[in-house]
């Protein structure tokens, strides 16, 4: 039982580290001077993202959502 959780908390550190990395590269994105974008564009985007982590959240209570799809605007 430790190796699994010794495991769980590498993976756990690692993934998250990366997607708080790759969430503030979307923060870059809200650089005006250098990017066009519309509201519209940026609720679709954080409604994906907040779905997705609610998604995640649900797992660890037992839910299971296998429904997989690339984001598009």
């Amino acid at each position: 039982m430790r190796d699994k959780h010794a495991k769980f908390k590498k993976l756990a550190e690692s993934r998250v580290n990366r997607a708080i990395k790759d969430l503030r590269l979307i923060g870059n994105l809200s650089n005006k001077s250098a990017y066009a974008f519309e509201d519209d564009d940026i609720r679709k985007i954080f409604r994906v993202l907040h779905k997705e982590l609610e998604d995640a959240k649900g797992r660890f209570g037992g839910a299971r959502n296998a429904k997989e799809e690339d984001f598009r605007l």
